[in-house]
Formats: C-alpha cells, sequence, structure tokens
C-alpha cells in the first residue's frame, strides 16, 4: 500500500472515531452541577484564617460562573492571600471566558514587563506567575485551571485537551479557574512566591476534597426540556 493511501486510511480512522466519540456524547443525558461543595473549602488553611468576599452582582453576571469562591486568608504572622475560584460544569464548557491578562487591566492595574512567566509548584504542578501593580499597590499572581481530572492545567491548549478527554472518557468537561494573590509591600518577590507556594500546596487538598459532584439529568426532565 502506497504512503498517499495510508494516510487516507488514517484519516479514515480519525474521521470514523470523531464521529463515533459525537455520536455518543449526543446519546448521553445532560449533567446537572452540584457545586455547593466548594463552599465547604476550609475557613482555615495550614494555619490561614480565611473570611468571604462577596462578589458585585455586576462581576458575578459577567463571570457566568456556576460557583464562585472569593475569599481572604491571614495567617498569623499578618501575611495575606487573596483567592479566587471559579467553577464551570460541563454544559458551561469548563472554563472562564475571562483572563487575568484582561480582566487586571480593566480593573486598572498595570501587567509588569517581563514579570509573566510559567512557575513550577514545589509539589510537581504549573501555575502562571504575573506581577501587576495599580497607584503603589502591587501584587504576585499564580493562577492555573483545574478540573476532575487534572490539578494544574496551563494553557488553552492544555486545558481544551483535557475536556475532550474527559468528554470521552466520562462525560464530563467540568473545570475552575483557580487564582491565588499575594501584596508585595516592598518585600522580597521570592518570599512572596514561597507564600503563594505553600498556600497552593494546602488549597490543592481542600478542591481535591470539595470539587463538584455532576450527575445526568432526570430522563423525565430531559424530554420536557427537549419539548
Amino acid at each position: 500500500m502506497s504512503a498517499h493511501a495510508w494516510q487516507n486510511a488514517a484519516l479514515a480512522v480519525v474521521l470514523l472515531a470523531a464521529g463515533g466519540a459525537a455520536w455518543t456524547l449526543r446519546l448521553r443525558a445532560p449533567l446537572e452541577v452540584q457545586a455547593e461543595s466548594l463552599d465547604g473549602i476550609a475557613m482555615e488553611i495550614a494555619g490561614w484564617r480565611g473570611r468571604d468576599i462577596p462578589l458585585e452582582e455586576t462581576v458575578e453576571r459577567m463571570l457566568r460562573a456556576d460557583r464562585n469562591v472569593q475569599r481572604t486568608y491571614v495567617d498569623p504572622a499578618g501575611g495575606v492571600v487573596w483567592l479566587y475560584v471559579g467553577y464551570y460544569g460541563t454544559e458551561r464548557g469548563g472554563r472562564s471566558e475571562h483572563s487575568p491578562f484582561v480582566c487586571y487591566p480593566s480593573a486598572g492595574f498595570s501587567i509588569v514587563e517581563g514579570a509573566t512567566r510559567t512557575v513550577t509548584l514545589p509539589g510537581g504542578g504549573r501555575a502562571t506567575e504575573i506581577r501587576v501593580g495599580r497607584a503603589g499597590d502591587e501584587r504576585l499572581v499564580h493562577f492555573w485551571y483545574r478540573s476532575h481530572r487534572s490539578a494544574h492545567l496551563v494553557g488553552a491548549v492544555a486545558h481544551a485537551w483535557d475536556r475532550f478527554v474527559g468528554r470521552i472518557a466520562d462525560g464530563r468537561a467540568d473545570g475552575a479557574f483557580v487564582r491565588i494573590s499575594a501584596p508585595i509591600d516592598g518585600m522580597d518577590v521570592d518570599a512572596i512566591r514561597a507564600r503563594l507556594f505553600r498556600f497552593g500546596a494546602a488549597l490543592d487538598e481542600e478542591l481535591a476534597a470539595h470539587w463538584p459532584e455532576e450527575a445526568a439529568a432526570p430522563r423525565a426532565r430531559v424530554a420536557r426540556a427537549a419539548g
């Protein structure tokens, strides 16, 4: 068989597999999100004590998440970490439509040029790190995406692939945007980074323990929605 024939055969197999996967997904019932479990993320994490910061209604409508968690955590020495988790179920596509590269500038912050990079966490995961500033308020920010399958996803490609695999494997493509940040306040950036590393490692355990469930909608409800 010629190389051209092999290529055509391979393409046919890929198309058949994609078509079969798409048909399988169409036959599956829609998933209902049960995201209240995220509210159970501990108010005390590894010595940090937290308090909720309600989102403004306009911001909440813009984010269109199935669940938002926004808090301030403070350790015994007064070190602050700000937390935001936005969860998006499978029907929402599992991923936030908004990026810190857009949201911070829209809030009046400037992203420090040359300070954006991918950092490797002590546990082996990865996160995107940026530095932002506004009128003397400078912050170090770590953010990443998480799914029910993967703890740390960096970049749109990795997240899109994870969602695709999740849909094929078990019908789930839910995910969350996770952001932690801390004020620099003239301190050594390495020390602030270490603070975020410590908090992020403890947060990973909380997210794993309180990750939302998704269940197929009852057939009667699906039938009514289709009608």
